[in-house]
């Protein structure tokens, strides 16, 4: 039974294992999970991408976590949280996204585990501001922002999409903690 950092009802958040490359890459190499994505990462972008997940879990406590299905143990993708530096205007921010294997799509997985990487990253790890990015056109990604609750904030042009003008035009969304007065 893997160890969960945190669990939702229905799936169990976790660091990542290197066990996790080939079912990664899998989704990573799916044309529908990567239709608004410049790329497939290769075998090697994709074992780094789960050294750069583990290292950003040891510095900062978070990450795209590894999700599995609690029920059945079943490797399904990421959900986390993920600290990026793209945007001049506000310097290093923490972008929450997902990006699970098409089998687990339209059961509310990707919504459910976004609200609780949200509450991790406000009530556990002390984040006062949480924002997601996706392209435009990507609107399933955006109307599960809209269901975690978070607003949106602008378009702009992303400046690591300048060469692929179908996805450059990108939505910014954000979700701010509550501050209870004590």
């Amino acid at each position: 039974m893997p160890e969960y950092i945190f669990t939702s009802q229905r799936l169990g958040i976790r660091n990542w294992d290197f066990n996790d490359t080939q079912s990664l890459f899998e989704i990573n190499n799916d044309d529908d999970v990567m239709e608004f994505f410049p790329f497939k990462p290769s075998k090697q972008d994709t074992q780094d991408f789960i050294f750069r997940m583990q290292e950003m879990q040891k510095e900062k406590g978070f990450c795209y976590f590894a999700v599995d299905i609690l029920e059945t143990n079943e490797f399904i993708g990421f959900i986390g949280l993920c600290e990026q530096t793209y945007l001049e205007e506000l310097g290093s921010f923490v972008d929450i996204g997902w990006r699970l294997k098409k089998s687990s799509w339209n059961q509310g997985y990707a919504t459910e585990g976004a609200k609780a990487c949200l509450d991790y990253g406000f009530n556990t790890i002390g984040l006062e501001k949480i924002y997601s990015v996706a392209p435009e056109i990507n609107k399933k990604s955006e109307l599960i922002m809209k269901k975690i609750g978070m607003q949106r904030i602008k378009t702009f042009d992303h400046p690591k999409l300048t060469d692929y003008k179908e996805l450059v035009s990108c939505v910014l969304y954000k979700k701010e903690q509550l501050i209870q007065n004590k």
